[in-house]
């Protein structure tokens, strides 16, 4: 495909608003899971992909809109994993898992029992670039404003929540309203993005950018600089993929994420992290 064919192809309709919603769920799932990586809570987002699953299957049998149901249901369920997580008397991995399963059991069930696996359900499963509406796009703008601005306003406490824990309580900062609202912002992003990703790889936006990141830098603003970089980059490559090749769009973006993953493994084995700074 020369440049011009790539223009061409950029220039479609679904194309412009999977790319706008794709770049700015990207962003947003790559900021957040700096966080969730780095507290050790990025299983989170693979459970509330799976609760996405089991709503969107429900909203189907019923008729209605998966947004409409989706929406609260993966919220309260963040809420949940995210109070099992930091019960000390509970293993988070373990209830996180169990909580995932049967969501996901339930949604196979479900879409046995109604219209079966027929392309809608393949389409949220495993991800559709077709599937971009002009409301995903205001949803995605609005989504990303609050995140971001999240971010910059609140920079600080969010470094000493994921690198001090103990401290950040001591001089008086809520520890577990931050949690919460890192919380509920991911299953945000997760009923935004499950349209492109599909319900069972939207996790993927959030872990693989912040691990990939930690390879190259330990400073938590180059953590979130770069993380949120190799987003925008895996998503605007693998959906190219996805396209050139007619593979879902979810997957191509694993894809990608996959080999750079394993490309900066390498250099981080030959050439160590980069030296930026401690915050």
């Amino acid at each position: 495909m020369n440049l011009n064919e790539l223009i061409n192809v950029l220039s479609y309709p679904f194309m412009t608003r999977a790319i706008i919603v794709g770049i700015l769920v990207s962003l947003c799932a790559s900021l957040l899971g700096v966080i969730l990586v780095l507290k050790r809570y990025s299983l989170i987002g693979h459970g509330l992909s799976d609760v996405g699953f089991a709503s969107l299957s429900l909203a189907m049998a019923i008729g209605i809109s998966p947004v409409y149901i989706a929406t609260p249901i993966v919220i309260i369920a963040s809420f949940v994993i995210m109070y099992v997580s930091q019960n000390k008397k509970i293993n988070g991995d373990i209830a996180i898992g169990i909580f995932s399963t049967s969501a996901l059991s339930f949604g196979v069930i479900i879409t046995a029992f109604s219209k079966g696996f027929n392309m809608d359900v393949y389409s949220y499963m495993f991800g559709s670039i077709l599937a971009m509406s002009q409301n995903d796009v205001a949803m995605s703008i609005i989504l990303s404003i609050i995140v971001i601005s999240i971010f910059i306003i609140f920079y600080n406490r969010l470094f000493l929540i994921t690198s001090d824990e103990d401290f950040a309580k001591a001089i008086g900062i809520n520890i577990t309203f931050y949690q919460f609202l890192i919380s509920f912002l991911t299953a945000i992003t997760i009923v935004i993005g499950m349209r492109m990703m599909g319900t069972l790889l939207i996790s993927s936006l959030i872990i693989f950018p912040a691990f990939i990141a930690k390879k190259f830098v330990r400073s938590f603003k180059y953590l979130v600089i770069l993380s949120a970089f190799f987003s925008i980059f895996c998503f605007i490559f693998g959906i190219l993929i996805s396209f050139l090749f007619n593979l879902p769009t979810g997957a191509g973006i694993v894809l990608v994420n996959v080999a750079t993953l394993i490309f900066s493994s390498f250099i981080n084995a030959i050439f160590g992290r980069l030296n930026l700074g401690s915050k």
